[in-house]
């Protein structure tokens, strides 16, 4: 196990284009890094670079503390999942599993092969299909053969780039769990490539979300959700995603389409003398004002007609359609088209209770509290209500939790394999 070091990593292609352009991270010993971003961000070729399968054009990067930039793939140490699985359909699952300890002639006896693809395969749930091969496998079967291919390498890190994308829905929750689980009891510094917004949010330790190349913001998911840096980011991370309104400003008032919202403090020394601001406002935040759930002081209350409304169950959707201000309406188009959007009707979309009778064609009475709303200027994109202290006590909690989380899975693998902790020892 390593840390990875990327210092201002830079990848261009013959016309000139920075697929990559000036990416730094440091990814912890243990820690689970999420790459994301929409199609064509960059994410997959970064993972390709470090493994080895893409020239790095400038920076440096490191495994541990040794520069790797010239080092073919097979001398980085690292194990990579792909998305089509790459297994070899005439061996069996244990040889598929062991191919990689075969291919390191002379370092392992045929006893030490067996106990570590058993020991892969009991972890990954394969002991009855060893012998089949790969063709009579389902989809989530064959995405853990390839997770024990890399297990058994005792490599320094683990790369998956995109490995869910070909399974249903069912199966990628299942898959899902079952690498948190793995990388958890392993402790392994693991890359994760991904354009699904919950694996991200649920895999990640700290999420790099990326556009165009560069690196937006890298963070635990929590501090992206809540401490966005820009309206990129806002309007990537969250399903559905961040509600987007543009506000005109008079004095200390936002006049947005579908209510005026009184701002003060420190946000309105931020906004005076701007014209315009984009708001932002998550759509579990809007409540359904007839249930008569309790407000929070200073709530801005508005009735809006309902277009459509989607029941799910546990949850409600409304969709509300209002008239973007034509003077950010193109920065709004322009922000679609970057989160890979459809162009489709200006809207907003409220995630209501599921005790709530709004239906499509009533006029909903709703409210929201201002303190959770995000403004950002429509020229630069920078959050203007981010909160700095914030950020950083998230970002305190998040590694405390990994660290937890990590010392609980070694605790668990102890008691499994019976080792007694150094610390017992000593006492």
């Amino acid at each position: 196990m390593s840390n990875i070091t990327l210092k201002n990593l830079v990848k261009k292609y013959g016309d000139g284009f920075p697929a990559v352009n000036d990416v730094s991270l440091d990814i912890a010993d243990g820690e689970f890094m999420i790459l994301v971003g929409p199609s064509g961000c960059g994410k997959s070729t970064l993972l390709r670079m470090i493994v080895g399968l893409e020239d790095i054009t400038s920076g440096d990067l490191l495994i541990g503390d040794k520069r790797v930039n010239d080092l073919a793939p097979r001398d980085r140490n690292l194990a990579m999942v792909f998305q089509n699985y790459a297994l070899y359909p005439h061996l069996t699952v244990f040889e598929n599993i062991a191919f990689p300890l075969r291919l390191a002639k002379g370092h392992h006896d045929e006893s030490d092969i067996k106990k570590k693809v058993n020991a892969a395969s009991a972890m990954l749930d394969l002991d009855e299909h060893l012998e089949r091969k790969p063709g009579n496998l389902s989809g989530g079967q064959r995405q853990r053969v390839a997770m024990g291919r890399a297990i058994v390498r005792d490599a320094e890190a683990f790369l998956f780039d995109e490995p869910l994308s070909n399974l249903d829905a069912k199966l990628r929750g299942q898959m899902r769990t079952e690498i948190a689980r793995m990388q958890r009891r392993l402790g392994i510094t693991t890359v994760y490539v991904t354009h699904d917004q919950t694996e991200a949010m649920t895999l990640g330790d700290r999420v790099s979300v990326l556009k165009k190349g560069v690196l937006q913001q890298c963070a635990p998911p929590r501090e992206l959700y809540e401490q966005p840096v820009n309206l990129f980011v806002a309007g990537f991370i969250g399903s559905p995603p961040m509600n987007f309104l543009p506000a005109r400003v008079e004095g200390s008032t936002l006049k947005t389409p579908v209510a005026d919202v009184p701002v003060s403090g420190e946000l309105a020394e931020k906004i005076k003398g701007k014209e315009l601001v984009i708001v932002g406002i998550r759509p579990e935040t809007f409540k359904d004002a007839s249930l008569g759930d309790t407000q929070a002081q200073g709530a801005v209350r508005f009735t809006a007609p309902v277009d459509v409304t989607e029941w799910l169950g546990n949850e409600q959707y409304a969709y509300i359609p209002f008239e973007a201000d034509p003077s950010v309406k193109n920065k709004l188009d322009e922000l679609d088209r970057d989160l890979d959007g459809e162009g489709m009707r200006t809207q907003l979309v409220v995630n209501l209770d599921a005790r709530s009778r709004i239906r499509e064609g009533d006029d909903a009475e709703l409210f929201f509290d201002p303190a959770l709303m995000h403004v950002f200027d429509p020229e630069s994109g920078e959050c203007l209500t981010r909160d700095e202290e914030e950020a950083a006590r998230i970002v305190e909690e998040s590694e405390a939790d990994r660290k937890r989380a990590l010392e609980r899975a070694r605790q668990r693998e102890g008691k499994v394999t019976g080792d007694v902790p150094e610390d017992a020892e000593a006492s």
